[in-house]
């Protein structure tokens, strides 16, 4: 299943798949090419979702272990998805039906809330347990969004968080029960209305300027 791209009232939901939604090249694609369409048909705020037990497991190491020679490539592809959403011109929000791995958490912290489903799945950077260091800028995102102490044993441990301790450590916003999930995200949307795009976009860039110059360095 590949990405698609709906709308709940003025509200565009990106859902990224049924699989492990892992940054394939392709999905990365389609992934900017919804939320461009999303910012041209007006939409209101963004949610991404997911289909089945993984909102996503990031990178694609099978691909990137294939294309080694692409490597600088294709982090450089992540990241800057990772900067756009950081700084996305709608307001924005995760709802993770499931497991968040690794740069899949990573783009969901990059958005401005999270909802987690309260009964299954992880909230997980298992970077220390698998022997990849977190680039520079993946860092930065990640201590931009947290506190010092939720970054350190989010960072640095490899737990897998399930929803009410990723609610604890303040990775999420909320939890919800599995039917819920999308509907609560959506909910703490919609009231926000219409923000002028061009002075929200503005407005993050300020915010997390460190984090997103850091994702873009090349």
């Amino acid at each position: 299943m590949t990405a698609t791209l709906t709308y709940r009232d003025k509200i565009a939901v990106l859902d990224l798949g049924a699989g492990e939604n892992r940054f394939s090249p392709g999905l990365l694609i389609e992934i900017n090419a919804h939320l461009d369409a999303a910012v041209a048909d007006g939409a209101h705020a963004l949610v991404t979702t997911a289909a089945g037990k993984f909102y996503s497991n990031g990178l694609d190491l099978e691909w990137l272990a294939a294309h080694s020679e692409r490597a600088e490539w294709y982090v450089a592809q992540v990241q800057s998805l990772l900067a756009r959403l950081l700084t996305f011109p709608l307001p924005t929000a995760a709802a993770l039906p499931g497991h968040a791995f690794g740069a899949g958490a990573m783009l969901a912290l990059a958005h401005d809330f999270r909802v987690m489903r309260a009964d299954r799945g992880y909230f997980c950077f298992p970077e220390a347990d698998i022997r990849i260091p977190f680039t520079k800028g993946m860092a930065a995102l990640i201590q931009a969004k947290l506190t010092p102490r939720s970054a350190v044993a989010a960072m640095t441990t490899g737990h897998r968080f399930p929803a009410p301790e990723a609610l604890t450590h303040e990775l999420i916003d909320a939890t919800a029960d599995a039917d819920a999930v999308l509907d609560t995200a959506v909910a703490r949307l919609l009231p926000l209305g219409a923000k002028d795009p061009g002075t929200l976009a503005a407005i993050k860039t300020v915010m997390f300027a460190d984090a997103a110059a850091a994702l873009t360095l090349a």
